[in-house]
């Protein structure tokens, strides 16, 4: 299963974007743009992409700044950007949506995000849920809080004390590994990906998988969450848009699926009329290459059907 194409898009940041598209087979009903998540790539959502676009949908993914094969040159593996890096990651995105207007103008577009991608899909959400027809937000965390703001001032020290911005030392210990460690009868530190241990193999086989991010990215990854973390952050967001959550009930990274739930509640009580949400039980983090990723694809696709129903 592959993309069609492999093409690179020009961003106003200056990123050299690689990404991908997967034509809808037969009349195309709609867009999906994919978000991946953090030290990973856009390749790995092509399973998924295949399975939209055996439904009518077209499927653009690109590579994040500082994932993949995305060439910035301030951008190296793991880092967004000298400065601005939020910023610059969710303009990215908008010039794939600019793409996505272009190339297929009329079609409804719905943003897709798993893990960092949740945060940066939702963070551009925020930003322009005027040019979208629906979102999905998955697997994400933005219930950090204090936690969120230790985590800064763990960054901050490390900022100072190793005087440039090299990888983090103590972020990954306190997330991957951790997480890793705290599964059951582990057999790798990346178990709490998935139960399936042909996917987790993939991942720790794969060269742009599983490298520890810079202090320079973890700082705009939780500052991403953050800001989601507030219920200031969405005023400007129509409370009509058809939203999708979706969380693991064993995936650390969300605790647990109640960062998903919480966030659910929230959006309830601020009146967004149009949201799902879902906890798959025993699911770990990465829901698309979870032993059950046939029932969460389908799933995912009859909530694209129910939005797009006039």
């Amino acid at each position: 299963m592959l993309f069609d194409t492999q093409t690179r898009l020009a961003s106003p940041t200056g990123a050299d974007l690689n990404l991908y598209v997967k034509e809808a087979a037969g009349n195309p009903r709609a867009v999906v743009q994919i978000n991946h998540g953090l030290a990973e790539h856009a390749a790995r959502y092509a399973r998924f992409a295949d399975f939209l676009s055996g439904r009518g949908f077209h499927v653009y993914a690109h590579d994040h700044r500082g994932h993949g094969e995305t060439k910035a040159a301030d951008a190296p593996l793991g880092k967004f950007a000298d400065s601005n890096g939020i910023a610059k990651v969710i303009a990215d995105v908008g010039s794939v949506h600019d793409l996505i207007a272009t190339e297929h103008p009329g079609l409804p577009v719905i943003v897709f995000g798993h893990s960092l991608g949740a945060s940066i899909a939702l963070n551009f959400v925020l930003r322009h849920s005027q040019r979208i027809y629906a979102a999905a937000i998955w697997n994400g965390n933005f219930s950090a809080g204090l936690l969120g703001q230790l985590a800064l001032l763990i960054l901050g020290w490390e900022r100072m004390r190793l005087g440039s911005d090299v990888p983090s030392r103590l972020l990954p210990k306190l997330t991957f590994q951790a997480w890793g460690k705290a599964v059951p009868n582990h057999r790798t530190l990346f178990d709490w990906l998935s139960r399936d241990p042909v996917e987790v193999d993939k991942y720790v086989a794969d060269p742009l998988c599983g490298w520890d991010a810079s202090v320079s990215m973890w700082r705009d990854v939780v500052n991403m969450a953050l800001h989601g973390g507030k219920d200031s952050s969405f005023a400007g967001v129509r409370r009509d848009l058809p939203v999708s959550l979706v969380g693991g009930e064993k995936d650390p990274a969300s605790d647990y699926g109640k960062a998903v739930n919480h966030l659910a509640r929230r959006m309830q009580a601020m009146g967004f009329s149009n949201l799902v949400s879902k906890v798959y039980a025993e699911t770990r983090h990465e829901s698309l290459n979870e032993i059950n990723r046939d029932t969460v694809m389908n799933e995912f696709a009859a909530w694209a059907d129910s939005v797009l129903k006039p």
